[in-house]
């Protein structure tokens, strides 16, 4: 074996081999001719390609050795310590020198350093993914959502089997959104994976027992005993005990979501990158005679097969109505019928909708806001109030930027001009038809109205039955004596002659 520094190209050992053994060249003459020592020269004639070069003793770093156990220790704490505040070489270098006088060159130190990392690096074990396994993990990347630049967390699913996956983008990576990710990946696959391997997350992991064991949080369990998965977790902060939807982590990020993409809503988004994981099952992965598809097959065999209803996918809680008729739900408040104040309800928030029950009847029904110290009202939630309260009428918050149609503006403007106060509670009784029937059905009983004129509640609730009913209004003007009163006089045969002067 070589004993020297020098390697020499396959090139100048095939010439330096064919002149001497078949051209007969000496060793002598090669060694001239081709400029290099005869012990050299011989070292060829023993190999048909370059050895490369092997040491036969260790390295020895007469000016390191004191300090190697200093700085083994020092790698060993680091590993206990972040990432980004462990030690560089350089930085072991200046201690070695500020604290224990060490005198030797950077360069021994960054040798010697990046060699024993490399020694103390993990090695894996390759593994194989039985069919009807899975593996879960979110992301976060920038999307622009009704033009405006937010943070999307993603949920990933991977079948580590097929590599088939699902991806579903949310505002928040919170309980809701973890349940919604599942319900939504189960229907996609067709069947629930019989294991899923998770990261420590506390979305699903209440604490870790001295002895590793995993306590699970109430959400989490109730979404095992609904699809009845078995799961698995992770070792704490080794992302690679879950490579497969890491990896999926990643390749959604380039490829579902570059460049940032612009929706409408998060439905549009989602939309998209269910469309891209459609599209997805048709590729052939490296290594594999098979599309994704394909080889799903295999997965599809070993599901779960789902429940008859998918889970309630919502975070549960008890609280008591303000005397304003608000529910508050992290920061912000979301508005009920005035009749339930200062009753205790259940709040279940979804991820995109906040529902809000007193016994088993849903009382409202809002749009989840992800801003903050926001207020959330339904303007018919306060009308019954209102009735009695009509001096508020123009101040109530409830009812600032509900927007009405024109023609119940003049409607109002016709009441109070006629009835006064009396015509403000009435204007509020026409608001509480939208109660119990649509806007444009009300809307067209207004519109009606203004047209007899019948400028009261009675005449409009009259109008609006009729045309549910499908049959012709009939005003009793009797029922309505703050209206006009049409004036009409007996007709005598004297004024017949009237018409007849006018025609001669």
């Amino acid at each position: 074996m070589w004993d020297t520094g020098e390697v020499y190209k396959v090139e100048v050992y095939a010439r330096v081999r064919r002149a001497v053994q078949v051209d007969g060249m000496s060793i002598r003459q090669a060694a001239r001719d081709f400029g290099l020592a005869r012990k050299t020269i011989r070292k060829m004639l023993q190999f048909s390609l370059p050895p490369g070069y092997e040491r036969k003793k260790p390295i020895q770093r007469p000016k390191l050795g004191p300090w190697l156990g200093i700085i083994d220790q020092i790698l060993v704490d680091d590993r206990s310590q972040p990432k980004k505040q462990r030690h560089t070489a350089k930085r072991i270098w200046d201690r070695l020198k500020a604290e224990h006088a060490f005198s030797g060159g950077y360069t021994v130190v960054k040798d010697y350093v990046r060699q024993a990392r490399l020694r103390h690096k993990e090695v894996f074990v390759p593994l194989v993914h039985p069919p009807g396994d899975a593996q879960a993990d979110f992301g976060e990347a920038l999307v622009v959502i009704a033009g405006k630049e937010q943070k999307a967390h993603f949920q990933c699913m991977d079948l580590p089997h097929s590599d088939d996956s699902f991806v579903v983008a949310f505002p928040a990576e919170n309980t809701e959104a973890f349940l919604e990710g599942h319900t939504q990946a189960f229907a996609y696959f067709g069947g629930a994976p019989r294991t899923i391997l998770y990261d420590n997350t506390r979305i699903a992991v209440k604490e870790i027992t001295g002895d590793g064991e995993r306590k699970p949080t109430e959400a989490f369990s109730a979404l095992q005993s609904h699809y009845l998965f078995a799961a698995k977790f992770g070792r704490p902060g080794k992302g690679n005990d879950k490579g497969n939807v890491e990896g999926l982590v990643g390749y959604a990020r380039r490829n579902f979501l570059v460049p940032v993409p612009r929706a409408a809503t998060w439905e549009a988004l989602n939309a998209h990158l269910l469309e891209e994981c459609r599209k997805r099952r048709e590729r052939k992965l490296w290594g594999h005679t098979q599309t994704i598809a394909e080889r799903f097959e295999r997965d599809r065999e070993q599901l779960l097969p789902l429940p008859p209803a998918p889970l309630e996918a919502c975070q549960k809680r008890t609280t008591r109505v303000s005397s304003q008729a608000l529910v508050r739900y992290e920061t912000n408040d979301y508005s009920v019928p005035v009749e339930y104040g200062h009753r205790q309800v259940l709040v279940k928030a979804f991820v995109w909708e906040v529902v809000i029950c007193a016994a088993s009847e849903v009382i409202a029904r809002h749009p989840r806001s992800y801003d903050r110290e926001e207020m959330i009202f339904n303007p018919l939630h306060y009308l019954a109030l209102l009735e009695q309260k009509t001096n508020a009428l123009d101040q109530a918050a409830p009812l600032a930027g509900w927007q009405l149609p024109e023609e119940f503006v003049e409607l109002r403007r016709q009441m109070e001009a006629r009835l006064g106060k009396r015509g403000r509670r009435e204007y509020v009784q026409v608001l509480r038809l939208l109660e119990t029937f649509s806007l444009a059905e009300v809307a067209a009983a207004v519109r009606q109205a203004l047209r007899f004129p019948a400028i009261a509640f009675d005449a409009v609730k009259h109008l609006l039955l009729c045309a549910l009913e499908r049959r012709p209004p009939k005003l009793d003007l009797e029922n309505y004596p703050h209206l006009p009163v049409a004036e009409v006089a007996l007709t005598r045969a004297v004024d017949y002659q009237v018409l007849l002067g006018e025609a001669v």
